[in-house]
């Protein structure tokens, strides 16, 4: 929100948005390796699972617009 203007943080803007998803990516890891979790084919598998759910609502004529 900050970084939108919507909102003021002392010390804020972009060092606090970095640090802040960087902190996010930090403990998504952390909770990756502590439980077995190959992220990498999670997150294929779920993209994947989107484009499919996001298709199957275009219009049959979607696909010109790509």
């Amino acid at each position: 929100m900050a970084e939108e203007g919507a909102r003021e943080i002392p010390g804020g803007g972009r060092p606090a948005l970095e640090h802040e998803l960087a902190d996010c990516l930090w403990s998504v890891l952390i909770l990756a390796h502590r439980y077995g979790i190959d992220l990498e084919a999670a997150f294929v598998r779920t993209m994947d699972g989107l484009d499919q759910a996001i298709s199957a609502k275009l219009p049959a004529d979607a696909d010109d617009l790509t």
